[in-house]
């Protein structure tokens, strides 16, 4: 039972860090240069903060999807966990799209921007709540 349980665990770490391996090529997608240098070589806090909220929700979404579903069968409850992080990816990324669409300048440069943006924080929290209203819709 031990055994099972600490497999369980590791096949949910294993899709944890692949969804968030996910999410961060997502937003290098819809960013402008490599996100990865953007962060560790330019110092970006703007694009440090947003790939922050973005693991911090995906973390969420997948906790929330385990926890709730953790009594099923490992099988559908490794299945609901997977779909509802790719859906957390996805509606993520929409939303930094749509408000990048609705608000002036634009949101993929300042999220790549060495300067501290407060538009970084608010694209920041978009994705969190996203996560959030998945979060609700799971339990």
């Amino acid at each position: 039972m031990m055994l099972t349980s600490v497999m369980y665990g590791g096949a949910y770490a294993l899709l944890g860090v692949a969804l968030l391996v996910a999410g961060f090529f997502v937003i290098d997608l819809i960013t402008p240069g490599r996100l990865g240098a953007r962060i560790y070589q330019d110092r970006s806090v703007n694009a440090a903060i947003i790939v922050s909220a973005a693991f911090i929700g995906l973390g969420a979404v997948q906790a929330t999807a385990i926890f709730t579903n953790g009594a099923s069968h490992f099988g559908d409850a490794f299945a609901w966990t997977c779909g509802f992080g790719a859906l957390g990816v996805i509606l993520q990324a929409v939303s930094f799209l749509v408000l990048d669409l609705i608000t002036p300048g634009s949101l993929r440069q300042i999220a790549v921007d060495e300067h501290f943006h407060p538009g970084a924080v608010v694209a920041a929290s978009s994705m969190l709540a996203v996560s959030l209203i998945i979060c609700a819709s799971i339990s």
